[in-house]
C-alpha cells in the first residue's frame, strides 16, 4: 500500500514549493523512490518537482475532480508528496472548496504546515494551535518552521510551540536568493532555468542540514485503495501536440487519460518551426507564446502546417493556444504580431486584465463534447471575438458567465484550462 503526506502553510509565500523541491531531491539522493503532486491547477510547479525527484509530478484538484479520481490519480506503488496550494483552508468561493484540507479529507493525509516565522515569535504558538483546531477531520502531524533568523530566534518559537505537542520537523534560516524567478503569470518555467540544478542541489543541501527527514517520513500515512479507473475520453485517435517553452501547459493525467484509452500523442514544436504531423486533431495547448510571439509569426513552416491541416482535420486551442490560433496578438510593448489567422480573434497583453477562477464547462461545438470543470487565468485582454461561442460557462459560484471561445468550422478554443469532465 502506497503512502502520502501533504505541505501545506497557513498562506502563500510562506516557502512551500522550495521545501517540497529541497525534500523531493534530498529523498532522492537517498536513492528514495518519491513522487509528487501540486494541489490545484497549476502548470508551474510540477515541472519543477519533477526535476526534482525524477518522476512525474500530477495535479490533484479538490475542486475539479470527484473524490473517486483523486484516489485513483494518488494512488501508486511509490510513497507520495504533495504541495498545497495558497493556505490550507483557501478554496474557490464561496466555501472555500477545493482547498487543501479537501485533499486531505478525501484522501486522509495527514498535514505538515510550513511557517514564515520571519516576523514572529511566540505568536507562531496560537496560529498553529488555531490551524490544528480549525477542522477536527484535517490533521496538523507537524510543523517546519522557515525564514528563522537566528538559533535564540528558533529557540524562542520551538519554546512557544512545546505545549502543543505537535513535531517540529526542523528551522530553516532566511536566505537570499531562494526564491523563484517570476513574470506576470507566476514562476519562470523548469526548462527556462539554466541554473536549475544548481539550485535544486542548494535547497536540497539546506533540507538535509536543517530539517529531520526521518521524522517527516514517519508521518506518511496510508493512502486510500484506489477505485474503478476513470479517464476523460481522447477526442481523437492520433493527437498531435505543441509541447515547447511557448506551449508547455498540458496536464498530465489528461495526455495519460487518452493513452490509456489507446490514443497516440504525437509532440512537435512551433517554436522550433515544425509543421504538425499527420493526426486526427492538432492541440496547441496554453503557456507564453506572447513571449514569443515574434518569432511564432515568422515560423513560416509551422503556419502554413496549421492552415493546411485545418482545412481537413480539427484543431482545438487553449488559451494560450487559443491566441495563436487568432488573427493578431499584441505583445506587453504593444507590438503586434500576426497569428495564424484561423479564428477571427484579437488578444493584447498591452492591455491587461486578470481573468482567475474556475469554470463549469458545457461545449456547444468542437471536438470535447460534453460537460467539463476548467479554470482560467491569464491576462490577455480579448479586443474582438466574432463568430458561435465555443462552451457555456459558469463560475465556482454557479453564476452565469458569458459564452467562451469561438467554434469556427474545424478550428476551435477558449481561454479555459479543462481540467476534467463531469461525471
Amino acid at each position: 500500500m502506497s503512502t502520502g503526506l501533504i505541505l501545506s502553510a497557513p498562506a502563500s509565500g510562506s516557502g512551500k514549493t522550495t521545501l517540497t523541491l529541497g525534500l523531493l531531491r534530498a529523498l532522492r539522493r537517498r536513492a528514495m523512490a518519491i513522487r509528487s503532486a501540486k494541489s490545484g491547477p497549476d502548470y508551474i510547479d510540477p515541472r519543477f518537482h519533477e526535476a526534482a525527484s525524477g518522476q512525474e509530478c500530477i495535479n490533484l484538484d479538490a475542486w475539479a475532480m470527484t473524490p473517486a479520481r483523486l484516489g485513483q490519480l494518488a494512488a501508486g506503488e511509490t510513497p507520495l508528496l504533495i504541495e498545497g496550494a495558497m493556505g490550507l483552508f483557501d478554496g474557490a468561493p464561496p466555501d472555500g472548496r477545493g482547498a487543501t484540507a479537501d485533499l486531505a479529507r478525501h484522501l486522509g493525509l495527514p498535514v505538515v504546515l510550513i511557517l514564515d516565522t520571519a516576523r514572529q515569535s511566540q505568536s507562531v504558538a496560537a496560529v498553529v494551535e488555531g490551524f490544528a483546531r480549525h477542522a477536527r477531520d484535517v490533521r496538523v502531524a507537524g510543523v517546519i518552521l522557515n525564514a528563522t533568523g537566528s538559533d535564540r530566534h528558533e529557540a524562542m518559537l520551538r519554546r512557544a510551540l512545546a505545549p502543543l505537542e505537535l513535531p517540529v520537523l526542523g528551522a530553516v534560516r532566511r536566505e537570499a536568493g531562494l526564491s523563484h524567478p517570476s513574470r506576470h503569470l507566476g514562476l519562470v518555467q523548469a526548462r527556462e532555468r539554466p541554473d536549475l540544478e544548481a539550485f535544486l542541489d542548494r535547497v536540497a543541501d539546506i533540507v538535509e542540514a536543517r530539517l529531520d527527514l526521518d521524522g517527516v517520513l514517519r508521518l506518511f500515512a496510508p493512502l486510500p485503495a484506489a477505485g474503478p479507473a476513470h479517464r476523460m475520453p481522447p477526442p481523437a485517435q492520433r493527437i498531435a501536440i505543441a509541447e515547447d517553452s511557448a506551449f508547455a501547459f498540458a496536464y498530465p493525467h489528461l495526455l495519460a487519460d487518452w493513452r490509456g484509452s489507446g490514443a497516440e500523442i504525437l509532440p512537435f514544436s512551433p517554436l522550433a518551426d515544425e509543421a504538425p504531423p499527420i493526426a486526427d486533431l492538432v492541440f496547441l495547448p496554453g503557456g507564453y507564446p506572447e513571449l514569443h510571439a515574434g518569432r511564432l509569426a515568422a515560423n513560416g513552416r509551422f503556419l502554413s502546417g496549421l492552415l493546411a491541416t485545418a482545412r481537413t482535420t480539427p484543431v482545438y486551442g487553449e488559451c494560450g493556444g487559443y491566441m495563436v490560433l487568432g488573427e493578431g496578438l499584441i505583445d506587453a510593448g504593444g507590438t503586434r504580431h500576426k497569428m495564424a489567422g484561423l479564428l477571427p480573434l484579437e488578444t493584447s497583453f498591452a492591455q491587461r486584465k486578470l481573468h482567475l477562477g474556475y469554470r463549469h464547462l458545457t461545449a456547444r461545438a468542437g471536438v470535447f463534447p460534453g460537460c467539463y470543470t476548467g479554470h482560467e487565468f491569464h491576462y490577455a485582454t480579448t479586443l474582438r471575438a466574432d463568430g458561435p461561442a465555443l462552451f457555456d460557462a459558469k463560475n465556482a459560484e454557479g453564476d452565469t458567465l458569458k459564452p467562451m471561445g469561438l467554434a469556427v468550422g474545424n478550428v476551435s478554443g477558449s481561454f479555459a484550462h479543462l481540467i476534467d469532465a463531469t461525471e
